[in-house]
């Protein structure tokens, strides 16, 4: 009997947790004698009542497992982490808030047994915001087109993924992962499932600006070089444009040598380029720094503070 594990993050989510757990138990009721499951919420922090829920959800059904981490460590590394801690012949990673639809997991599965190793969800449009949506898409296809491994539009990391690949992953020495980058540098066969993502059943999303901002210069630094290369293209521009703009200013200088001041104009000219491009230089060097430092420091995945059913 083949064993399917189900990893699902939780950061505030009270109100999703129990119905959530009921609704994947569900699809392995009809499929009893020929797999088995297990369920493990990996809870980053939660400052609600999401733990005492989860408790009580692993006391009631041993399958149920859950891991509190010792803080919030952010939107990929804790989804990372939960996935290495899976022990089944594969692992089905999902949101807690609904937005994957549990009703997509005989479909993972089923395009698992034909001999996928990936199968993940792709979503073909949502009921969230419309501007998030169009910006996500803007995102995808700036990734895709820049970047050096080839990045599926609209997928989240919301899927299925082989043992083996599982395996692989636990070899990936990288303390800042990106899934979704990973899964695309790998290079393994994938098959997109596609649905339209809901809203959210209950509770308040915990992305911001700050976190979308974060996500998206985690993929353009890790996987693009686009940041210094547009630095180098700019800084190049403005400098032509300076030094073309100083030889205007001195041509004009030398045929009105009585009536025109050429300093006023070319301190500001030489005052402006400089400043600009060293803020311009300083901040996408900055974010490859950033990207660098947490490397490099080797810092764990998580640290957890507590586990149960394991």
């Amino acid at each position: 009997m083949k064993k399917i594990s189900v990893v699902v993050p939780t950061y505030n989510e009270e109100e999703n947790v129990v119905p959530l757990s009921e609704k994947i138990i569900e699809q392995f009721m009809d499929k009893s004698d020929k797999y088995d499951y297990e369920l493990i919420f990996i809870d980053n922090d939660s400052k609600d009542s999401t733990r005492e829920k989860l408790r009580a959800l692993c006391f009631s059904n041993p399958r149920i497992k859950a891991i509190f981490n010792a803080r919030n460590y952010g939107q990929f590394s804790s989804p990372y982490h939960g996935l290495l801690q899976a022990t089944g012949d594969c692992a089905i990673l999902m949101s807690a808030d609904f937005q994957d639809p549990v009703e997509l997991i005989p479909d993972y599965l089923r395009e698992w047994e034909s001999g996928h190793k990936i199968v993940l969800g792709q979503k073909t449009s949502s009921e969230e915001n419309k501007i998030t949506f169009a910006l996500r898409s803007l995102y995808y296809r700036f990734m895709k087109k820049n970047s050096d491994v080839d990045f599926i539009e609209h997928v989240t990391g919301s899927g299925l993924y082989d043992r083996k690949f599982i395996d692989v992953l636990k070899t990936v020495d990288d303390p800042r992962p990106f899934l979704r980058g990973t899964v695309a540098e790998m290079g393994y066969g994938i098959k997109l499932v596609p649905y339209e993502q809901p809203q959210r059943r209950a509770g308040k999303s915990s992305n911001s600006i700050s976190k979308y901002y974060d996500a998206a210069m985690q993929g353009m630094t890790s996987y693009t070089k686009t940041g210094v290369r547009l630095a180098v293209i700019l800084g190049a521009t403005c400098t032509v444009i300076s030094l073309l703009t100083s030889v205007c200013a001195v041509a004009y200088k030398l045929l009105n040598w009585n009536t025109y001041d050429i300093w006023p104009m070319g301190l500001g000219i030489a005052i402006f380029v400089v400043v600009s491009l060293q803020l311009l230089f300083i901040g996408v060097v900055g974010e490859y720094v950033l990207n660098i430092n947490s490397k490099i420091n080797r810092r764990s995945l998580v640290i957890e503070s507590e586990r149960i059913n394991f």
